[in-house]
């Protein structure tokens, strides 16, 4: 087990952790959460033994597989799969202990090290591999083309597959989803869920955590606080505890009366939809756990846009695409104020593209696409981060917009995106991702847009700025579009569903969960459709040809498997042997002086022995080879 007593960690002149204790018992998944700074990544980076303790004590088995996630990828000409089996470092040394045994023609070093391949499962190594990186959404060809032709978010996933592929005790990630979609999040969680070792789990999206973990480790005031269950439970009984905190308690009855006024004003007016009393459920739970956000240090409100024309995108029969190659056909689709949408599909299947269709950044191929005069339109993407000045500060960023509001109003605006004091007049250059997402985020409210276009908004953001902004949609009087893997935001933002498949955009009638098995199913549809192919395609043979090819297989085979059967018949009688030999030489009277010509004849006889187990087991193996290749050459495939 991992055990921390008493710790303190120091990292410049901040202290992250001081008199702290934990204990995690091997094979439990445990969540860590807390705010940004507080020293989540240091902790692991103390378990990985890059980092050491001021003082107290850290204490982690010695024979301990400890797996993590590479941050950083070089730009390779290795293939994808290769490139996630190079994470197998064991497989890769043997691998390389075999070829040098094979120049040297050493065939006792071949077998020994054949065995020791076999043992760690070396032989299955690439259908393993390949297995995580379709479950990441690699399709076949690009597992095999080269890692710098990937983007950053793909090597990523790379990364993230060495780390899966690797054998270990304990499995440290993250924020594992980052660069993840809605599908690939859905897999990776089913596939942590069978992982036998231990995990420690950070982690910004709570669905993710909940469907994991069993124990939480909150970092806060210094200190490790241990709870028992998933997140919510955890912000469940967090929630108790400052509630009753008068100041933060008065604090979130007022949060909480604005929310429950939302959830009032949505239950009459939702229709019998089962995604609309799904995300009504959501909210609900929502308000039950305000408290757990009352000391919060971001506030963001969506003022009410300028205008509401209605509507304020309308498409008919729009076809979108790049270049010649459309991927979107037929689309009908009108937005109007109000509209809450998100969008589901698989990795590829063009919601991304919908997204820059509707936000002006691809034109449509064919069709009507008619946006209304006074749209107005806020979009957010990931690379959209790029455009930042990196030189600039937010208040300058923010005044390039606003140059007649006073700074006091920019200031008070700013802080409620965390960015106070000095750091809304610090450069943007050495922000970490997660801030840089902030600043975009809040320079896109104070635009008052009438059209919210989301493109997985979420990553970087931690869970007290997803709560933020969670809390800001709930009154955002526009429409809104979302592609998002972060299902709490979707249950709690969206009123409606689009499938994005084959081409086409539809309604799908059904909530998160439905959309899951909707996967499931596809997947299943998807493999039956392989197999039947697989069985036509398959050459057609008789069964009186088949019978009959049947039993020249086996009178081939024959004569090769007597010879084995009587090599295993000697193996077993010398090991037998052997083993007597042991029980003598483990006697010391043997080793007296007059025992001297008895000890040298036992040692002969087990040198005589052990080289010829030696010399049989190597006969064995050429005979299987035969046998192998007999067999592949007479197969019906």
């Amino acid at each position: 087990m991992i055990n921390i007593s008493q710790a303190q960690l120091i990292r410049g002149s901040k202290t992250l952790l001081n008199e702290a204790s934990l204990t995690v018992y091997p094979g439990h998944k445990v969540g860590l959460v807390g705010a940004n700074g507080t020293g989540k990544s240091s902790l692991l980076a103390l378990i990985k033994g890059q980092l050491q303790l001021d003082k107290g004590e850290f204490n982690i088995p010695s024979g301990w597989q400890i797996a993590s996630v590479a941050q950083e990828t070089p730009a390779l000409d290795t293939s994808a799969i290769e490139y996630v089996i190079d994470g197998d470092v064991e497989y890769r040394q043997l691998e390389q202990q075999l070829h040098a045994a094979q120049q040297a023609d050493d065939g006792n070093a071949i077998a020994l090290i054949h065995g020791k391949i076999d043992a760690i499962g070396g032989y299955a190594i690439h259908a393993r591999a390949g297995a995580l990186l379709a479950g990441l959404g690699f399709s076949e060809t690009e597992q095999n083309n080269p890692v710098k032709s990937f983007s950053g978010g793909w090597r990523m996933r790379l990364n993230l597959a060495q780390a899966l592929l690797c054998r270990s005790d304990l499995l440290l990630l993250d924020e594992p989803t980052n660069h993840l979609d809605l599908d690939t999040t859905y897999w990776l969680e089913g596939w942590i869920k069978t992982y036998q070792g231990t995990l420690i789990l950070i982690s910004h999206d709570r669905d993710f955590i909940d469907g994991i973990v069993d124990e939480i480790v909150h970092v806060e005031h210094h200190l490790l606080n241990y709870y028992k269950g998933n997140y919510t439970a955890f912000e469940r009984i967090r929630a108790e505890r400052m509630a009753q905190q008068q100041v933060a308690y008065e604090r979130q009855q007022k949060e909480r009366a604005h929310m429950q006024s939302f959830v009032d004003r949505f239950r009459y007016k939702a229709s019998k939809a089962k995604q609309a009393q799904s995300r009504l459920k959501a909210l609900e739970k929502m308000t039950e756990l305000m408290p757990s956000h009352a000391q919060s240090p971001f506030t963001m409100e969506f003022k009410a846009p300028d205008a509401l024309p209605n509507p304020l995108v309308a498409m008919e029969q729009v076809a979108a695409g790049y270049g010649d190659k459309t991927i979107l056909n037929k689309v009908q689709l009108n937005l109007v104020p109000g509209a809450r949408i998100g969008l589901l599909g698989r990795n590829g299947a063009g919601k991304s593209t919908l997204i820059k269709l509707l936000a002006g950044q691809l034109e449509a191929q064919s069709g009507k696409y008619q946006p209304n005069p006074g749209l107005n339109i806020g979009y957010f993407a990931q690379h959209q981060v790029e455009f930042l000045h990196l030189d600039e500060t937010p208040m300058q960023h923010l005044a390039r917009l606003a140059p007649n509001a006073k700074e006091q109003e920019l200031r008070n605006f700013l802080g409620g995106f965390g960015f106070d004091g000095d750091m809304a007049l610090s450069v943007v250059k050495p922000f970490s991702g997660g801030e840089k997402a902030r600043l975009v985020l809040a320079l896109l409210v104070w635009q008052r847009p009438n059209l919210l276009l989301l493109d997985e908004p979420t990553n970087h953001l931690d869970l007290e700025m997803r709560h933020a902004l969670t809390v800001a949609l709930q009154t955002f009087e526009g429409a809104m579009v979302i592609v998002s893997h972060d299902r709490h935001l979707l249950r709690l933002s969206c009123s409606d569903y689009y499938l994005v498949d084959s081409g086409e955009v539809t309604p799908f009638n059904g909530d998160l969960d439905d959309y899951h098995q909707w996967l499931l199913d596809a997947a299943k549809a998807a493999a039956a459709s392989e197999s039947s192919s697989t069985k036509e395609s398959a050459p057609q043979i008789d069964k009186k040809q088949q019978k009959r090819l049947e039993a020249e297989l086996r009178q081939k085979l024959s004569p090769l498997k007597k010879k084995q059967a009587k090599l295993e018949k000697d193996q077993e009688k010398w090991s037998t042997r052997l083993s007597e030999l042991e029980t003598q030489l483990a006697d010391t009277s043997i080793y007296d002086a007059e025992n001297k010509a008895k000890l040298t004849k036992v040692l002969d006889e087990r040198v005589e022995l052990t080289q010829a187990m030696e010399e049989s087991e190597m006969d064995w193996l050429e005979l299987q080879e035969s046998i192998e290749a007999i067999e592949q050459e007479n197969s019906p495939l």
